[in-house]
């Protein structure tokens, strides 16, 4: 067996590991016991706590209330006025977390007797950075949001195919580059648009984020973790997290390479072999997205029976005379129909629900807390039509989550971890988005859905969800990696996760001097993302779960719970825990004691007819999957001495253009 570099790093560390284990406190794992972190404190007298406790979570919620409501004028009113405010309204908010870690780090929190104050304390202290420094603690934060700002100002220039070098109009940002990457299959334009976001997102945040890493990992330390990626991972109480997880992906895996096979076979017949290669990684510009995550806008490329109508019920919608408001007031009508709450009078009133035509707004979909009990918000520039049909009710069912929890403390109105919110709602959209239920609400005409509808469908929700979760999958891997093991080959070691587990290479070559994983927002911004791997199984899990309970039988994707007033119960149960009780719990409450780990089963089970015939599509394909060549690696790992990378990366980068200029009257015809 020959070990990658990464690879040889984790088996020396996981050595070194084993002996700290056996020599050191972490012997407690083997009886099941969860090392906790080291935080030091001395104060254990529980009124102090209780009292602190009570102070913090009535600050908290005023300011919660104060920011939330500056971020929303902004939002919604996007002037310079508004983000000072916004700005200043956050940056009390950073000086109130910081003199509240404080505060909570003077208790010892393990000996502090009541269970409820003592996991209060706890949350209050783990993940957040206020043992730094005050220069280092700002300096963090500092870091972050000239990172963001980087990120959000980064502008490409249009591709030419003339070749006349005019690049005076370079003002292309994400949502133009996402609508090129959705829209245009010249392999070219692609290949361009990729490269001048990664070349302009990536490197001039680079030094920046290494430095990042290591304040963030010396924050961890100081709060009792080997690194920050560990801290990360204790966000989620429980010390089988990461083999549940692992154990949940490696069950995805038969699926998502009989999808990545089939999709290979299609875009190879499309692009043929100078853009695809049989049996090998597929390039990452031609799949539809700039981070190659989902693969939904390819869908009329490699969809079978295209004959066959794709369900969009946005015709039929506008037929009916539909507005945004009745979508809203459709929503509304399925959680009432579950026995769930209706809309607050101030959700109707202060809800921004199309997009105003005299101001500049933000655009993308979501649902705000004001943490007053009393205030909830969806904003969103609706249009008619069945893409925001089901984001309404994915926004809505936030809300839903947000008034079953309202009467809990501030710290536990969230939800039971970090993926429970988006698996909520997206089990909800799978309901929403599925024949049955548009056929019954009146949208959908077809009552019976013949076999090759029903694969169609199916083939297309495994883009959008198959396709993610390998990616979901990778991105805090590849930061546990990098808090665990340094910077010194960050951009390689993504290109390595992404190869094995995803089977994408770069189209063109890259090297050191690049930070392709900062093309991903949540990685400048400090977001953690494992949490989107969590919410997609979670909404599997938690839709199988209601459908159960909702009695029904057949194939899982066919399941509608509307109208369901036991898996309303079984839901409004699981929505008013909030973050109060272990996930596990949580868990175990929906599935009626099933189960209470986190499981891919439920997911299989949806797309079982979809597995069951790209195994026959793909039976006589030599490989199910992809074999790497060292051509590919080559792309990403160049085999020479760090010295000479600048050259060989020049050199690749210029045969990379006169092999694109060579294929130009190809492309042309």
């Amino acid at each position: 067996m020959v070990l990658s570099r990464s690879g040889k790093r984790s088996a020396i560390q996981c050595l070194v590991q084993s002996l700290c284990v056996f020599l050191n406190f972490d012997i407690l794992n083997i009886f099941g016991v969860q090392a906790e972190p080291n935080l030091q404190g001395i104060n254990t007298n529980l009124g102090d706590a209780l009292q602190f406790l009570r102070e913090f979570d009535s600050e908290a919620s005023r300011l919660c209330f104060t920011v939330g409501t500056s971020q929303w004028t902004y939002a919604t009113n996007m002037t310079d006025f508004n983000k000072r405010r916004m700005v200043e309204e956050q940056t009390i908010k950073a000086k109130f977390e910081r003199i509240t870690w404080n505060k909570a780090s003077s208790f010892d929190w393990s000996r502090i007797t009541d269970p409820m104050a003592r996991r209060h304390l706890k949350l209050l202290l783990i993940g957040k950075r206020g043992g730094l420094p005050d220069e280092k603690y700002n300096e963090i934060y500092h870091l972050i949001s000239e990172m963001k700002d980087i990120y959000s100002n980064v502008r490409v220039c249009p591709f030419d195919d003339n070749y006349t070098n005019n690049r005076i109009y370079c003002d292309i940002d994400l949502e133009g580059v996402s609508k090129i990457m959705e829209k245009s299959r010249n392999p070219l334009e692609l290949a361009y648009i990729w490269k001048e976001w990664h070349d302009k997102a990536g490197p001039p945040m680079k030094n920046k984020f290494m430095r990042y890493i290591e304040l963030a990992n010396q924050a961890a330390k100081i709060n009792g973790f080997q690194d920050a990626g560990e801290e990360m991972r204790y966000a989620y109480e429980d010390r089988n997290f990461e083999d549940e997880i692992s154990e949940s992906f490696q069950r995805l895996q038969p699926l998502y390479k009989e999808l990545f096979t089939y999709v290979r076979k299609k875009l190879f017949k499309r692009y043929g072999p100078s853009v695809v290669r049989l049996e090998g990684p597929l390039p990452a510009h031609i799949l539809g997205n700039i981070w190659a995550q989902e693969w939904s806008h390819i869908e009329e490329i490699v969809t079978p029976y295209p004959d066959i109508k794709t369900i969009d019920v946005t015709h039929e919608m506008r037929r009916q005379g539909f507005t945004p408001l009745r979508m809203f007031q459709m929503s509304e009508e399925f959680f009432t129909s579950l026995g769930l709450k209706p809309m607050p009078p101030e959700f109707w009133k202060d809800s921004m629900i199309e997009k105003p035509v005299n101001r500049k707004v933000q655009c993308s979909a979501s649902a705000w807390d004001f943490c007053n009990r009393i205030d909830y918000r969806i904003k969103q520039c609706t249009e008619v039509g069945m893409q925001d049909l089901i984001s309404t009710h994915h926004e809505m069912a936030h809300i839903q989550y947000y008034l079953y929890y309202a009467k809990q403390p501030y710290l536990y109105r969230n939800g039971a971890n970090e993926g429970f919110h988006e698996g909520v709602s997206n089990a909800i959209s799978l309901s929403v988005y599925n024949p049955t239920h548009l056929h019954l609400v009146g949208l959908f005409n077809n009552d019976t859905i013949d076999y090759e509808t029903n694969i169609k469908f199916l083939f297309g929700m495994a883009l959008k969800k198959v396709a993610y979760a390998s990616f979901a999958y990778l991105v805090d891997l590849w930061r546990y990696e990098i808090f665990r093991n340094g910077v010194s080959n960050m951009n390689s070691d993504w290109w390595e996760l992404r190869t094995k587990f995803q089977g994408i290479v770069p189209p063109i070559t890259r090297n050191e001097q690049h930070l392709d994983p900062a093309t991903k927002r949540h990685i400048a911004a400090d977001i953690p993302y494992m949490k989107y791997y969590v919410a997609l199984l979670l909404e599997f899990q938690i839709f199988d779960a209601l459908c159960t309970a909702a009695g029904h039988t057949g194939s899982l994707h066919n399941c509608d719970i509307y109208r369901s007033r036991e898996a309303g119960r079984l839901l409004s149960d699981a929505l008013s825990l909030g973050k109060s009780k272990h996930w596990k719990e949580v868990l175990r409450l929906l599935t009626r004691g099933k189960t209470d780990k986190i499981s891919a089963d439920a997911m299989i089970k949806y797309f079982q007819p979809l597995y069951i015939w790209l195994k026959v599509q793909n039976k006589n394909e030599k490989i199910v999957g992809w074999i790497t060549k060292q051509e590919d690696a080559a792309l990403f790992q160049p085999l020479v001495s760090s010295n000479s990378n600048q050259n060989l990366t020049a050199d690749n980068y210029i045969i990379n253009i006169i092999i694109v200029y060579s294929l130009l009257p190809i492309f042309r015809k």
